[in-house]
């Protein structure tokens, strides 16, 4: 039987963009439909999740829908981040009976042609299909090198997200069934994904240059998603806290021996120095100490409040509901 594929692009400020990605992706999901050999489902469809835009990026999206039903659109309250958008629109995309569902940037950057292998991978037996970039060289060296230390530093502190993947991926509606049982506020696609442990496969595909507008992911944002990662996935942080208290303990010590030593030798002109490098020592051990316990119990204190995760505005489809607004209480808030 054909899938019912839902292609999921999540929207912050495209107006530059998007009447070009949407034409592309129709395009590619009309060769879908219309192949001889496993084509998907006339059913299927492009769902663009506004993130709360603030330029025209809703209005050319009710436009699309307006022009052909092929495309529907999701319209956040507010701009709730990257990964709230993505987990929205495979929400609402499961709720409209969506076989497998596909994410892919606004942009097109990642290369769309390559959705035919997604399929494949699914139709060989994976429930999740991950893409992997297959170079960064449209990447400026700042952004190359950073995110090579960020795959290191997740890595090491035992986290496990594969190397080089983006949020180009494709989950069948088993896998984001289980995917919305984490109930954490602060999402990590990336780290989430893998935890599930069906079957997965990968596919490699290649970033061309951005065609319009300039990238909304920007370097808060880049430090945010990467420390929700961090305190997600992992405690060896809070470790690490641990291992400076012993050093800072263990090199007191040895100075407290000094001391006594230089006392007992009459060496007793007061050292300046010493004590001003011990006090910016301590005090620069024990403020980084803290700000790494603040940001555990920060997200410890989000968590526990158990607030949606987003509300939608306005839904347009093909349901009998289509266009209306709401809290989103219905349509996916979480």
């Amino acid at each position: 039987m054909a899938e019912k594929l839902y292609i999921i692009l999540p929207c912050y400020n495209e107006e530059e963009i998007l009447f070009r990605s949407a034409e592309r992706v129709r395009e590619v999901l009309r060769s879908l439909v219309s192949q001889a050999e496993d084509p998907v489902s006339p059913e299927s469809r492009i769902l663009f999740v506004d993130d709360g835009s603030k330029d025209g990026t809703w209005d050319i999206i009710a436009s699309l829908h307006e022009e052909d039903h092929v495309y529907s659109g999701l319209k956040l309250a507010k701009n709730y981040g990257h990964q709230t958008a993505i987990f929205a629109g495979m929400e609402a995309a499961l709720k409209e009976g969506a076989d497998c569902m596909v994410t892919i940037d606004a942009d097109l950057q990642q290369d769309i042609n390559a959705l035919p292998e997604f399929l494949g991978k699914m139709r060989e037996g994976a429930d999740i299909v991950y893409g992997i970039r297959d170079s960064r060289d449209t990447d400026g060296f700042f952004k190359r090198s950073t995110a090579t230390m960020y795959y290191g530093l997740m890595n090491a502190l035992g986290v496990h997200i594969i190397p080089q993947s983006a949020d180009y991926r494709l989950m069948t509606s088993r896998a984001v069934a289980a995917l919305s049982e984490y109930k954490e506020h602060n999402l990590f696609i990336r780290g989430l994904v893998p935890d599930i442990g069906f079957k997965s496969d990968s596919v490699y595909f290649h970033v061309s240059r951005r065609e319009a507008g300039s990238s909304k992911y920007t370097l808060k944002k880049m430090i945010s998603l990467a420390l929700d990662g961090i305190t997600s996935f992992s405690i060896q942080p809070l470790r690490l806290v641990f291992m400076f208290g012993i050093l800072a303990f263990l090199v007191s010590l040895v100075m407290m021996g000094l001391t006594i030593y230089d006392h007992v030798r009459g060496a007793t002109v007061p050292g300046w120095s010493t004590l001003t490098i011990s006090i910016w020592l301590l005090g620069g051990v024990q403020l980084l100490s803290l700000g790494i316990l603040g940001e555990y119990i920060g997200r410890t204190y989000m968590e526990s409040k158990r607030r949606p995760r987003y509300f939608v505005s306005v839904l347009l489809s093909d349901d009998p509901g289509e266009g209306k607004a709401g809290n989103g209480n219905d349509r996916g808030s979480r």
